[in-house]
């Protein structure tokens, strides 16, 4: 009798056959969907070489192939450690840059404000990581497609919109140098006036650039997305006008004004900015449409009303650009609680008394979103660490804590505003700090009794 069996004709298969997956009472989503497949690597080592057939080495072939299959699902499923890394990167890089032993001067608005972009694109990639993770939990044993997302814990080369944070940044060298191909294309010299309008030309005729209202898109209040589409805010365009004109040797200062943030070239002479050029005045080519409109109080400046604004210092615009994302992200959080405030408890405090925060209990916070608020948080962060001493920006730093539930930090924080706030908003302060101090206890006695009942659970399951 021939020592080797047909893997086709052996009687052993009818009995193997009662574990195979189609004739078994296993379910078949416990298995991939391309079962073609998965039978071929069950049968591969059996077939090609008509091994001796048995329920053994079959059993084998085919829980090898199952472990192949987890082992490779496993590998499939995003991480987001990598994530978690450029998070804190970005942070100490943007600490490193707006420190306070640097001069101001050598503040660079592009770096700070792209470090500013890694951490909550490294944020927002990690929070879509939890959920595609959680959804591969959820659908354990079928295949799904997963988006993928960058796992790269290199700082250096860490993709913002398909480029690295040096590549963005020589992405204003290019700008720069299109305007001297623009002035030498023209064959005309240098005069500030002619440089001005190179630079308008530039970005606003051949680049597109368009200003945009704060709170409509996240995306207008980041500088690479900015670059990338030509659609932004006020200050961001600002930003980026300035490190332009920067690169071609102009000094670029600025003012907040009301809603708008404005710009001018820094000269000892402001009556030359309002003189007349060509139709319109350098004050007017460099602020476009914010001083040309009627409506807008800019339109009424002047060269002596010019000298009482006070010029922002890079600290301060950088300030101003993260109070915009901490404006946009809590109204995104909030969109659900229309008209929310953050300090929406303390003037119910201060108005009816301690008694009517019952509804800002722990049970009764208004629903907000997670990840806008905790982007929100971030922006409030990274703003205290330019003013640590401004009362009114830790007392926000604190609500939104409070509102997050992290009411350990939330009275921390709302303790030291304390010691640094007047009076009468102190005086508003405490009864509230007091009410935190009982919804921590009470979040850790609810914490305390959930621990207690998921270990009688446990012990009652294996008991």
């Amino acid at each position: 009798m021939s020592s080797s069996y047909n893997i086709h004709t052996s009687p052993l298969i009818s009995s193997a056959a009662r574990f195979h997956p189609v004739h078994s009472s296993y379910r078949y989503h416990s298995y991939p969907r391309n079962f073609s497949a998965f039978r071929d690597r069950i049968m591969a080592p059996v077939s090609k070489q008509h091994y001796p057939v048995g329920l053994l080495s079959l059993t084998l072939a085919c829980a090898s192939a199952v472990e192949d299959h987890s082992k490779s699902r496993q590998k499939d499923k995003p991480t987001c450690h990598s994530q978690l890394k450029i998070v804190k990167h970005a942070r100490d890089k943007f600490t490193q840059e707006i420190s306070l032993n640097s001069k101001d001067k050598d503040i660079s608005l592009a770096k700070a404000l792209l470090f500013v972009a890694a951490e909550d694109e490294a944020f927002t990639d990690y929070n879509r990581i939890l959920d595609a993770r959680s959804f591969l939990d959820e659908r354990n044993g079928v295949d799904s497609t997963v988006d993928t997302y960058s796992d790269c814990d290199d700082f250096e080369i860490f993709p913002l919109a398909g480029k690295t944070i040096s590549q963005w940044l020589h992405e204003l060298n290019v700008i720069a140098k299109e305007v001297e191909g623009e002035l030498a294309y023209k064959d005309i010299g240098c005069d500030l006036v002619v440089v001005l309008e190179a630079v308008n030309t530039i970005l606003f005729d051949f680049r597109s650039f368009k200003r945009f209202p704060v709170l409509v898109d996240s995306k207008f209040s980041y500088l690479h997305n900015v670059l990338s589409s030509g659609d932004g805010t006020g200050i961001m365009l600002s930003i980026i006008y300035t490190e332009v004109c920067q690169r071609l040797g102009v000094t670029i200062v600025g003012s907040r004004f009301g809603e708008d943030f404005l710009i001018w070239p820094q000269t000892e002479n402001t009556e030359e900015l309002f003189r007349a050029s060509s139709g319109h005045s350098i004050f007017a080519t460099v602020n476009g449409k914010c001083v040309k409109n009627p409506s807008s109080k800019a339109s009424d400046l002047d060269s002596k009303s010019l000298l009482g604004l006070e010029i922002a210092s890079n600290r301060d615009i950088i300030g101003i650009a993260l109070a915009n994302l901490i404006r946009l992200h809590w109204k995104r959080a909030s969109r659900r609680s229309r008209g929310l405030m953050l300090t929406s408890p303390l003037r119910l405090l201060s108005s009816k008394g301690l008694g009517n925060l019952s509804k800002f209990n722990n049970d009764g916070l208004p629903l907000l979103r997670p990840m806008e608020l905790r982007l929100a948080v971030m922006a409030s962060e990274r703003l205290l660490i330019l003013q640590p001493h401004n009362w009114a920006l830790r007392r926000d730093h604190g609500m939104l804590l409070y509102y997050s539930r992290r009411y350990g930090e939330a009275v921390q924080e709302l303790s030291i505003c304390m010691a640094f706030a007047p009076v009468e908003e102190a005086d508003i302060l405490e009864p509230f700090v007091e009410k935190l101090h009982l919804l921590r206890l009470e979040s850790s006695w609810k914490s305390l009794e959930q621990a207690g009942e998921d270990r009688w659970q446990f012990h009652e399951r294996f008991r």
